[in-house]
C-alpha cells in the first residue's frame, strides 16, 4: 500500500473505544440531562425563572434552545460516576478526582453535538467550578 493509500485510509479509521459502553453510555446520560423548556422547579417558579443568587445555574440557552438541567439524575456524584466509567474506558486509566479536569480529553469520547453540554453539567452539577479559565473538580462531590 502507497504512503498516499495510508493516509487517506487513516482518514476513515473511527477509534474503536468510542464503541465502548461506558463511553455510549456516558454519550446517552449527556443527551438525558437537559428537558426542555425553562426550569420549573418550586423556587424557579417563585422567582419567575430569575436564577439571581443561585449557587448553581437552573435554565440554559443552548444556541437559541432553552433548556433546564434534569436534577434528579444529574447530581454531581452521578455526573461524576458516568464520567469516572467513560473515562477508565477510554483512556485506560482512572480519573483523577481532584485538580483540574481535562476537559479536551473527555471531549474526545463525546459526541461533538453533545460538547456545549459538557461545561454547563459540569458546573452545574457541582461537579467542579471553573478557576482562572479551567475546570477543577470538587474535592466535596469526589469524597
Amino acid at each position: 500500500m502507497s504512503s498516499e493509500a495510508k493516509m487517506t485510509g487513516d482518514l476513515f479509521e473511527v477509534d474503536k473505544r468510542l464503541a465502548l459502553k461506558p463511553i455510549v453510555d456516558f454519550n446517552s446520560y449527556l443527551r438525558a440531562a437537559f428537558a426542555d423548556g425553562p426550569c420549573t422547579c418550586g423556587r424557579c417558579v417563585a422567582s419567575q425563572g430569575d436564577e439571581t443568587g443561585y449557587e448553581y445555574q437552573h435554565s440554559f440557552n443552548f444556541a437559541g434552545r432553552v433548556a433546564h438541567r434534569r436534577f434528579a439524575s444529574t447530581a454531581g456524584s452521578d455526573v461524576l460516576l458516568a464520567l469516572k466509567k467513560a473515562w477508565l474506558s477510554f483512556t485506560k486509566i482512572e480519573l483523577a478526582v481532584s485538580g483540574e479536569l481535562d476537559l479536551a480529553t473527555v471531549k474526545d469520547f463525546v459526541e461533538p453535538e453533545l460538547h456545549k453540554l459538557l461545561v454547563p453539567l459540569f458546573v452545574a452539577s457541582g461537579l467542579t467550578r471553573e478557576v482562572d479559565g479551567q475546570l477543577q473538580i470538587q474535592a466535596q462531590v469526589a469524597a
